[in-house]
């Protein structure tokens, strides 16, 4: 994947494709130009209180997460909205669909803050190139970490090979300590494998278009048994809205 200035190769792809891998570089320079990420330390550090995720407990899978709602137009300020439930039909999420899930906010000022707000930017003028028509956009913001221990993998997307039922979906990678796999894998609607990589730096981005493509990510595990392993990523979806 080219690093250079243009964005052409990365949307070209994504355009063409219906997703994209983004290395930390490319992402790293993008950012700097939305906004930048002078905050990105506190930022980072935030998963260290997300709240575990008591409706993936009830099915014996765990995860921590915190959630947030934005709308913007097609430009401007991108504003948080009240606080509500995260929703999915069970055509979507075959696990927990059908149910309104209310999970812990986002605390406030991580959701203020520039390095967040930076990336939501870069989401929003990303794909909005891919649909530029569209006046007004929902975004939904999930912080998740994923733990793995001894004889317990983690599961990243334990609804499987999956679509969100949104346009568009950013995934960034922000934290990945003791911890092997979680390839994330693209699909046809067919189950025909498109295409697979592995975020392993901070910063690196999957970019899918949610209409066209299936998304998984493989079970991780420790790399040392004997120590805390986690993967922490922030999740952005896009919903056209207008």
């Amino acid at each position: 994947m080219s690093t250079s200035s243009s964005p052409d190769p990365i949307f070209g792809s994504l355009r063409d494709a219906g997703f994209e891998f983004a290395e930390a570089s490319w992402m790293r320079e993008r950012l700097q130009q939305a906004g930048g990420l002078p905050d990105w330390e506190m930022f980072a550090t935030s998963w260290d209180a997300l709240e575990p995720d008591a409706y993936l407990a009830r099915v014996g899978r765990h995860r921590r997460r915190r959630y947030a709602v934005y709308s913007a137009d097609h430009a401007g300020p991108i504003l948080r909205e009240s606080h509500q439930p995260h929703y999915q039909s069970s055509n979507y999420n075959s696990l927990q669909g059908d149910i309104e899930r209310w999970f812990a906010p986002i605390a406030a000022e991580v959701g203020d803050c520039v390095s967040l707000q930076t990336v939501l930017q870069f989401s929003r003028d990303l794909f909005a190139k891919l649909a530029p028509d569209t006046r007004h956009w929902h975004i939904e913001v999930h912080q998740f970490r994923i733990e793995a221990k001894p004889g317990e993998p983690g599961e990243p997307t334990p609804e499987g090979v999956h679509r969100d039922g949104v346009d568009y979906v950013l995934v960034l990678l922000v934290d990945r300590q003791n911890i092997a796999s979680g390839t994330t894998t693209i699909h046809a609607a067919d189950g025909t494998l498109l295409g697979s990589f592995t975020l392993t730096h901070a910063l690196d981005a999957a970019l899918v278009d949610d209409a066209r493509v299936f998304h998984g990510v493989t079970p991780v595990t420790p790399l040392d048994p004997a120590l805390p392993s986690h993967r922490d990523v922030l999740v952005v979806t896009l919903r056209r809205n207008g």
